[in-house]
């Protein structure tokens, strides 16, 4: 079977910002989330942690989005998962990306190869 299935727990259905289907296999899909709620993104977390820790290992997993966190340019305590080439400092989104990715063995691609200036910050709000 082809196509994009997305998996959203029914407290999550009023962040929903939009749903866009552009081909058999490429769907972009929004939902914001309260900045300021803790426990709402601690729970976001732990949901994408389960469904991607059952996913079986000989399967590959490629999970792309904008997770809201800066991993930053360092790389020191992430041997494995950040390649080194990010941009800045990390925040605390970035630490729990980075926790989550280490708990998983993922790996953070864009970090693992070097980029030209244009394109370390893709969107900015205010001076970078």
């Amino acid at each position: 079977m082809d196509g994009v299935w997305i998996f959203q727990a029914e407290k999550w259905v009023d962040s929903v910002v939009s749903v866009e289907r552009h081909s058999k296999r490429v769907m972009v899909f929004r939902m914001v989330l309260d900045k300021g709620n803790w426990r709402r993104k601690k729970s976001f977390w732990n949901e994408v942690f389960h469904l991607v820790s059952c996913i079986p290992q000989n399967e590959k997993v490629l999970l792309a989005g904008d997770m809201n966190g800066h991993a930053g340019s360092s790389n020191a305590g992430c041997d494995g998962m950040h390649g080194g080439f990010g941009y800045g400092s990390r925040n605390a989104d970035g630490s729990r990306i980075l926790e989550f990715a280490d708990g998983l063995n993922l790996v953070i691609c864009n970090t693992l190869f070097m980029k030209q200036e244009y394109q370390l910050v893709t969107c900015a709000a205010g001076p970078v």
